[in-house]
C-alpha cells in the first residue's frame, strides 16, 4: 500500500490531536493510518450487513409461521441463515485485523534501520485497566442475556440462542488474540518520535479492541420469536449501559499520548 497526499493529511492531522506537533507526517504513518481507517470502514459494514441479515431473517420467520398468510410452521433456515451470518463476521473481522498487521508488517521493510527499545507494555497500560474491565462486563453482560434466552420455550429462540452464544464465544477469542498480538508485535518505528506514534497506534488498537461495538449489537438482532419483551428490554438495557459506561471510561483514562511517553521514558 503507498500512501496518498490526503493519507499524509490525514497522517498530519492525527499527530497534531495527539499533541505530536513536533513529529512529521512520514508516509509510514500515513500508510499504517490508512490501512485502519479502510479496516474500521469495513467493519461497520460487516455489521450492518449482520442486521439487514438479521431483519430479513425474521421477516422470513414471520412469514414461514403464518404471521402474514404463511404456512404456520417454523423453518430451520433462519436459524443456519443466522449461524452463517455470524461465523462469517467473526471470520470477516479476524481478515481484517490480519490484514492491517499485514500492512504494518510491509510498512517496517522500508525502514532502513529499527529501534530495538524494549518497552514494558502489559494489558495494565495499554488498553489500561477501565477499558479491560469494561470489555470483561460487557461480554458477561451479553452472555447472560444469551443464556436466559435458552430457556425460552420457542425452539427457534433456543437454536438463536446457541448460535449467539458461539458467536459471543468467537468475538470474545478474536479480543483475546488480537490484543495479544498488540502487546506483542514488533516495533514499527526507526528515531523517538515515530516510537511514541507506533506505541499511541498500540494503545488505539487496543481501545479500539476492547470497544465491543459487536457484543452491544449480536444479542439485539440474532434472536426473535414470541415472548421475548423482558428479553429485547434487557437487550436495550446493555446497549444503553454499556454506551454511558463506555464514556465514563474514556473520560477517566489518560490520553493514548501520555500512555505512549510514559512507557518511552527513560526508566
Amino acid at each position: 500500500m503507498t500512501s496518498t497526499t490526503a493519507d499524509l493529511r490525514q497522517a498530519a492531522a492525527w499527530l497534531a490531536r495527539h499533541g505530536l506537533t513536533g513529529t512529521p507526517p512520514t508516509p509510514l504513518l500515513a500508510t499504517r493510518l490508512a490501512a485502519r481507517r479502510r479496516a474500521r470502514g469495513a467493519g461497520l459494514v460487516l455489521l450492518a450487513v449482520l442486521v439487514i441479515g438479521a431483519a430479513l431473517t425474521q421477516a422470513y420467520e414471520q412469514l414461514s409461521t403464518g404471521r402474514f398468510g404463511g404456512s404456520g410452521r417454523h423453518s430451520h433456515l433462519p436459524p443456519l441463515v443466522l449461524a452463517g451470518l455470524t461465523v462469517g463476521l467473526v471470520l470477516a473481522r479476524a481478515q481484517l485485523d490480519r490484514w492491517v498487521r499485514r500492512v504494518d508488517r510491509q510498512a517496517a521493510l522500508t525502514l532502513p534501520r529499527r529501534v530495538a527499545y524494549p518497552i514494558p507494555l502489559d494489558w495494565r497500560a495499554v488498553p489500561g485497566r477501565p477499558h479491560a474491565v469494561y470489555a470483561v462486563a460487557t461480554l458477561t453482560g451479553a452472555v447472560v442475556l444469551a443464556a436466559s434466552a435458552y430457556t425460552a420455550p420457542d425452539a427457534a429462540v433456543r437454536y438463536g440462542a446457541l448460535v449467539l452464544l458461539i458467536g459471543l464465544l468467537g468475538v470474545a477469542a478474536g479480543i483475546v488474540v488480537q490484543l495479544h498480538d498488540i502487546l506483542t508485535r514488533p516495533i514499527v518505528a526507526d528515531d523517538e518520535a515515530s516510537l511514541t506514534a507506533d506505541v499511541v497506534l498500540r494503545v488505539e488498537d487496543a481501545r479500539e479492541c476492547t470497544t465491543p461495538v459487536v457484543l452491544w449489537s449480536l444479542p439485539a438482532v440474532l434472536l426473535f420469536g414470541d415472548g421475548l419483551g423482558w428479553w429485547n428490554a434487557g437487550s436495550l438495557v446493555l446497549v444503553l449501559g454499556a454506551a454511558l459506561a463506555l464514556c465514563l471510561v474514556q473520560r477517566g483514562s489518560a490520553p493514548a499520548v501520555a500512555v505512549a511517553r510514559h512507557a518511552t521514558s527513560p526508566r
